[in-house]
């Protein structure tokens, strides 16, 4: 079964690899979602992400500091188990996939310390990820985040185009596709 769907996901990508290229094809992004990446939604056209500051070790940024990546916004706290176990899929994510075109960047909204978040990433052997917070989910609230976890994808622009609410196993070959796709600019 594996086999048949990664055969799948791989005709896809080749289909969307052949195709006209244009920003982000939300059809042909869709053919690649399977298993909980079906509940990732893609808008028909990009939308803006708020402008407001998150804070962190470095001191304070913005979203619009990825500009020119694919970007991955996980928002979460400490006290969700959802984000516990998704988490780590995240952690491993960015060790497969980033670099200087994709990045996954960790929000932790609400009341999270910053030693609190240390001692979530340190339980679960998290250390590659950012420890950025919106304390008065101020950014969560612009960008409509009503539940955790919450995962957004921007596109090169600093848009988002594309949304998941609640965890999702960002390991699996369905994720990846899609990362992969919009990466190398395939859609």
């Amino acid at each position: 079964m594996r086999l048949v769907k990664s055969l799948l996901l791989y005709t896809a990508m080749c289909l969307v690899a052949n195709g006209p290229a244009f920003a982000a094809d939300t059809a042909a992004l869709g053919a690649l979602r399977d298993g909980d990446m079906k509940k990732l939604s893609f808008h028909a056209d990009p939308q803006p992400v708020s402008a407001l500051e998150f804070s962190g070790p470095d001191g304070a940024g913005k979203l619009s500091d990825f500009k020119g990546q694919i970007v991955l916004v996980n928002f979460w706290a400490t006290w969700c188990a959802p984000c516990r176990k998704e988490m780590p899929m995240l952690s491993a994510l960015q060790s497969e996939l980033g670099g200087d075109d994709f990045r996954v960047v960790t929000l932790a909204t609400g009341r999270n310390a910053p030693e609190g978040i240390a001692k979530f990433f340190d339980e679960i052997g998290v250390e590659n990820l950012p420890h950025y917070m919106d304390h008065r989910q101020a950014i969560a609230r612009e960008m409509g985040v009503l539940g955790l976890p919450v995962t957004v994808i921007l596109n090169r622009e600093g848009q988002e185009i594309g949304r998941l609410m609640g965890d999702a196993d960002w390991s699996s070959d369905s994720a990846k596709a899609i990362l992969t796709a919009l990466i190398n600019d395939q859609v």
